[in-house]
């Protein structure tokens, strides 16, 4: 029997998926990448479900929303646990790379990824890894502020994230056509960014070309994040 349990939710504002991660028996719970517009939902969610949430997960300092992460932990008084690269003031947990934290019987790892950000970070549980803004579906996240590095971020993906088995599910912070996830096979074969069929020069040569829009919310988004979301 699974005693383990994955609610994929959404803010349709910033097209931020969030996490909320539970084991059936105890009830225990996590959530990864809140959005502080939706902390009512989320703990709506939380108390009809009966749950104790225990730790909010970051997988990086996000530029497009700002977290729930404190609200949450006034709530609910669970642990905000950030990469210990992230530079955040006020969480209670800096996990560094291969840092593995138990939820009852089931093992989190926590993997560095770097190149999105220069803090950003991937979880993995049974199967499934939550990649952040660092590997998209059939994407990757963009590279041009924030200590970004389109070197690191594909030196993190291929050696990295892409030694997890093939039928690995992978659920991303962000999908913006429609997609809800997808696996470590499908972004190896047909990730146009990363996939196996593209080398290293070739990525580079890529996000030089691209011309990203300024997120709207970066500068009311960045300073409260480095806060764990504190306004």
């Amino acid at each position: 029997m699974n005693n383990f349990k994955i609610k994929q939710l959404f803010d349709y504002d910033t097209w931020t998926y969030t996490y909320l991660l539970w084991n059936k028996s105890s009830k225990n719970c996590i959530i990864i990448d809140p959005v502080l517009e939706q902390v009512d939902r989320d703990i709506n969610l939380i108390n009809k479900l009966k749950l104790n949430l225990l730790y909010v997960f970051e997988t990086h300092v996000h530029a497009d929303h700002i977290t729930g992460a404190s609200s949450l932990k006034k709530i609910t008084n669970a642990k905000i646990c950030y990469g210990s690269k992230t530079g955040v003031n006020g969480a209670d947990i800096l996990f560094e790379d291969g840092h593995q934290i138990n939820l009852d019987n089931d093992n989190i790892t926590v993997i560095h990824t770097p190149g999105h950000t220069g803090g950003c970070v991937s979880y993995y549980i049974k199967g499934s890894i939550f990649t952040g803004d660092t590997l998209f579906i059939e994407g990757t996240g963009r590279t041009d502020f924030q200590e970004g590095s389109s070197s690191d971020i594909y030196d993190s993906i291929k050696n990295k994230i892409f030694l997890y088995p093939d039928n690995t599910i992978v659920y991303p912070c962000h999908n913006y056509s429609g997609f809800l996830n997808s696996t470590i096979g499908h972004e190896r074969k047909f990730n146009p960014n990363v996939g196996d069929e593209i080398k290293k020069n070739i990525f580079l040569e890529n996000e030089k070309k691209k011309n990203r829009p300024y997120p709207k919310k970066f500068d009311i988004a960045v300073p409260a994040n480095l806060k764990c979301g504190k306004v």
